[in-house]
């Protein structure tokens, strides 16, 4: 499949566990389809909404070729791959290209607090080991460390890095790097709530957990805003506002998970050291579920 370049909505993947406490394959294949059906352009499986980290080799090479199966080449899939470890993050990226992802997305590794040639090192042992695409992804958040808009646009220059993931927040630095990056190069954002203001500045689309939940609302709200329609996209902005923000009243991806099953779609499963979420956050998703007609109370 042609990536580039890669635009619109990618949804980043819920891993559904059964009650034992194993991969639900089957939930995963349906929940991929289900993405698709309802418009999505790209498929993420095993990142961090995926609870990559806990997933054994074997379980991570069952997610992604499920997933590979299910979308049947109508879209891409960009597996996670990241570690802080770059010979891991190798060793991941090949199982993800053996079992037929068309890129790996790729994390700034954490807890290391690498220097900037640390982090450029690092993408480009990983882009020159693997013959598939790679996104680079910045999230400070998670990470520790930020790879600056320098780095990630020294990074650009890499020939089969295609696209970053900024979740960084800092609109100074995603302004640098949409007005400094390749034509080819795509710019996605890693942050659902502030989606709309950053296609309005020239980014390409965005890697979202809401779309687990919402995928054809969510979809048509990026859509329009990529065609420039901002006046509908506001309104479902607005309309959807809650659900984003209430997907991060915990750690990603409780809350996701948890609306997931109160709709019915998942088993509620998490694996440590993810717990279920506070009760009092619950009622106050479940509200907002409620109010946009996914839940009945």
């Amino acid at each position: 499949m042609i990536l580039q370049p890669l635009k619109g909505v990618g949804t980043a993947l819920v891993t559904p566990f059964l009650d034992d406490g194993s991969v639900d394959g089957k939930a995963v294949h349906r929940l991929a389809q289900r993405q698709i059906d309802n418009g999505i352009d790209m498929l993420v499986p095993c990142g961090t909404t995926g609870e990559a980290v806990t997933l054994t080799p074997d379980e991570y090479e069952q997610v992604v070729t499920t997933v590979v199966d299910a979308a049947a080449g109508r879209v891409p899939v960009i597996a996670g791959a990241g570690s802080n470890s770059t010979s891991a993050s190798i060793d991941t990226a090949r199982r993800a290209a053996a079992c037929g992802a068309d890129a790996v997305l790729i994390v700034g590794p954490y807890y290391n607090k690498p220097t900037q040639e640390g982090y450029y090192r690092h993408f480009r042992a990983v882009a020159e080991a693997v013959e598939c695409a790679v996104v680079l992804y910045n999230v400070p958040g998670r990470t520790g460390g930020n790879i600056t808009a320098e780095t990630q646009l020294r990074i650009a220059e890499i020939d089969n890095v295609i696209a970053t993931k900024e979740a960084s927040g800092n609109l100074s630095q995603i302004y640098q790097i949409v007005r400094g990056r390749p034509d080819d190069f795509s710019v996605l954002s890693g942050d659902d709530n502030l989606v709309l203001a950053q296609l309005a500045i020239g980014m390409d689309g965005v890697i979202s957990v809401a779309s687990n939940e919402v995928p054809a609302l969510f979809t048509r709200m990026v859509h329009l805003a990529m065609e420039g329609n901002f006046g509908e996209a506001r309104d479902l902005h607005y309309q959807l506002v809650d659900l984003l923000e209430g997907n991060f009243l915990e750690s990603n991806p409780i809350p996701v998970k948890t609306a997931m099953a109160l709709m019915g779609l998942i088993t509620e499963r998490f694996r440590l050291p993810l717990v279920p979420m506070h009760e009092t956050n619950r009622e106050a998703l479940k509200r907002i579920l409620v109010s946009l007609d996914l839940l009945r109370m």
